[in-house]
């Protein structure tokens, strides 16, 4: 088996939470070869858990993608600078793991899709939830449906702060430079431009980035399993919640997206037909090993049956990152790819004009 050495950009809490500990069980198939952050505590401390030595430890990520031994890289950093780091490591010969959002304008994204092309590279993004072994047993279940009459996606949950004291050590930065976040403010006020124009509302601007923030794990899993929507039928938001509806011709999916400071996680699709409905149910993804179960109700001549399926233990983010590994090592193509992204922003230019603007 071989081991593939990579390189992680960005150590704040999600990849302490997930990637480096899944990494680091899947030691035959990775190896923790480099590490970038711009916080030197961090960066200390985290490459002394790891075993990353000194020479290895970067506070710029195109030092990182210019070591010679990696064969791939994480890209697990802000999202303003998810582009610059997935290009740069492209150009270095190293394909590209990046964590949702790949990029924030249909631009960056096509700059990525044609120099991965270029190069016979892989990028894969980190859309955890469509890789669930639930959620891929619902996809084939809902093939089977002899029509679909309505779904509803539901994700009204507590803020991730409420889940991740409970039950991780994180070590947080008390040393970023001063000029970073005014680079990273500048970097997204560009990013905003680009996408939306100078027209833009600040609705409009606060919305596309919670497209690009939590929503978008719902949107492209429900794009997987039922493909693009003919249109939007409307957009409403009210404080932190809102509510788009979306038209697929023969059925229509109500989305319903909040955050509030309860400590539960309520998030599913369900999508009934004439005779079953379909449901996968998510727990938090700031805790690992939480299955995802799939609920089935079936009606079959005089008979109503009601079946919970947990599939396997396995977490959705052990599953992503070993479809990785064979992604690289077998030549496959990923589920979720660069191209798959560039859809979530074709979505998300479709949903922005439905956007109702409360006037006061």
């Amino acid at each position: 088996m071989k081991q593939l050495k990579v390189g992680i950009i960005g150590l704040g809490e999600v990849a302490q939470i997930i990637h480096l500990p899944i990494l680091e069980m899947l030691n035959k198939k990775f190896k923790i070869a480099a590490l970038c952050d711009i916080s030197v505590n961090v960066l200390a401390v985290i490459g002394e858990i790891y075993r990353v030595p000194e020479a290895n430890r970067y506070t710029d990520y195109r030092s990182l993608v210019r070591q010679s031994d990696l064969d791939a890289v994480f890209v697990l950093n802000s999202s303003e600078f998810h582009k610059d780091c997935t290009s740069a490591a492209l150009r270095e010969g190293k394909h590209v793991f990046v964590e949702k959002p790949m990029c924030m304008t249909k631009q960056d994204a096509e700059a990525i899709i044609q120099e991965k092309n270029e190069r016979g590279l892989q990028v894969m993004v980190g859309y955890m939830r469509r890789f669930a072994p639930a959620y891929r047993l619902a996809l084939e279940e809902v093939s089977k449906l002899e029509k679909i009459n309505y779904v509803h996606v539901r994700d009204i949950i507590g803020g991730g702060k409420l889940f991740v004291d409970h039950n991780s050590d994180i070590y947080r930065p008390n040393d970023i430079p001063v000029h970073m976040s005014g680079e990273r403010s500048a970097k997204n006020d560009a990013q905003l431009l680009e996408a939306l124009g100078s027209d833009a509302s600040t609705e409009a601007c606060n919305l596309y980035g919670m497209l690009h923030g939590f929503y978008c794990h719902d949107l492209s899993a429900m794009r997987e399993m039922f493909g693009m929507p003919k249109s939007v039928i409307s957009c409403v938001v009210r404080g932190d919640f809102c509510h788009i509806m979306f038209d697929y011709g023969s059925f229509i999916v109500n989305y319903e997206v909040g955050t509030d400071r309860q400590r539960r996680f309520d998030a599913y699709i369900e999508v009934f037909g004439p005779e079953k409905t379909i449901k996968v149910q998510y727990d938090t993804n700031n805790i690992r090993q939480l299955p995802t179960i799939l609920h089935i109700k079936d009606t079959v001549g005089e008979s109503f049956s009601e079946r919970t399926i947990r599939p396997t233990y396995k977490d959705a983010y052990v599953a992503e990152i070993e479809h990785w590994y064979d992604v690289i090592t077998q030549g496959l193509n990923p589920i979720t790819t660069a191209e798959d992204f560039l859809q979530d922003l074709e979505l998300f230019q479709m949903i922005i004009p439905q956007l109702e603007t409360v006037r006061q």
